[in-house]
């Protein structure tokens, strides 16, 4: 009769030595922008992740997202802004609704 902790021992080195090892590093790129509220005037930062946040446009030959930020005061002000890039994943457009872009 084999002991279940041996059998354990044995099948957590097995899937240790399967998955193990360092996993890779892959670098995160953002975008990362400024809007000021209409409102209040709070500057708030955005950012849009470049390998998650995108979306397809319907044509196919880009991206699109969309973001709706709210600062941290008690404005609570709704802030849309979209953002269309190229199939590079390069910026080509920006609008905004409820703010403005801070360069």
């Amino acid at each position: 009769m084999i002991a279940w902790s041996i059998v354990r021992k044995e099948t957590m080195g097995f899937l240790k030595n399967l998955f193990g090892g360092s996993p890779a590093q892959h670098e995160k790129h953002y975008y990362v922008y400024q809007v000021k509220c209409n409102r209040c005037g709070e500057i708030i930062e955005g950012r849009v992740d470049m390998d998650n946040d995108l979306s397809w446009n319907d044509e196919g030959d880009g991206y699109l997202v969309r973001k709706t930020l709210i600062g941290g005061n008690l404005c609570f002000q709704q802030i849309e802004v979209e953002m269309t890039f190229s199939s590079q994943r390069e910026l080509i457009e920006k609008t905004i609704t409820g703010g403005k872009f801070v360069e």
